[in-house]
């Protein structure tokens, strides 16, 4: 790549679907890029020479395996911390507020706690978006540590994540492991959107004249 790139922009990259224009992209990073990593510098190598010697197919699968049908690997982090609850519509509002407050219109379809997202918008607005990472450590570490466990390869995109930020203090850590023992809380929010209708936008079933649908949690990096 022409200039040095951001870690934080490198590991957004990293973590959504795979298109053809994404992985010409990452075929352009070299290790003069990397120069500025420390503990993830081999394991993101080891991710970006996957994206150069598998096969789209191949790299597809991946994804899909990865993040597409593993709710603990979920890319959404507010998900990790509240489940489908009424708490997770809080959280996801007062993150798009964040990103606006910034000064950022937030136009995507993407829920506003898509991790390659909360990336993107840290290398955009560093003091606030670093800072809502870290508030987002402990889901952050529960899917590095699933990726770790299991030898996959996009464990050195988590890894480059949690390298630019503080580490996860005593409280965050009990947090963790009971996050880890127990999974998200389990509260259904019966007929209503987990997210309220600023984070959700318009009725979905409005245009078609059908009855309102039980929204479910997004997995993985495609609605």
């Amino acid at each position: 790549m022409s200039d040095p790139v951001d870690p934080l922009k490198l590991a957004s990259l990293l973590l959504q679907y795979p298109t053809a224009e994404l992985r010409e992209a990452l075929a352009a990073v070299d290790e003069r890029d990397l120069s500025g990593l420390r503990r993830s510098r081999t394991a993101v190598s080891a991710l970006l020479e996957h994206y150069a010697t598998a096969s789209p197919g191949e790299f597809d699968r991946l994804y899909a395996e990865t993040f597409d049908f593993s709710k603990q690997r979920s890319l959404h982090l507010t998900y990790h911390l509240h489940g489908d609850s009424r708490q997770r519509g809080i959280a996801l509002l007062r993150l798009k507020q964040a990103y606006e407050a910034a000064g950022f219109e937030f136009t995507t379809s993407e829920l506003p706690d898509y991790l390659p997202l909360m990336l993107e918008f840290a290398d955009l607005a560093p003091d606030a978006g670093r800072e809502l990472l870290a508030q987002h450590g402990v889901s952050i570490e529960l899917i590095r540590a699933s990726l770790r466990r299991d030898g996959n390869p996009y464990a050195g995109a988590l890894d480059l994540v949690a390298e630019q930020l503080p580490g996860l203090s005593r409280r965050e850590l009990a947090k963790l492991r009971r996050l880890a023992a127990e999974g998200p809380p389990t509260e259904q929010v019966g007929l209503e959107p987990f997210a309220p209708p600023e984070v959700m936008g318009s009725d979905p079933a409005a245009a078609g004249g059908m009855p309102p649908v039980q929204p479910k949690p997004l997995i993985g990096g495609r609605p």
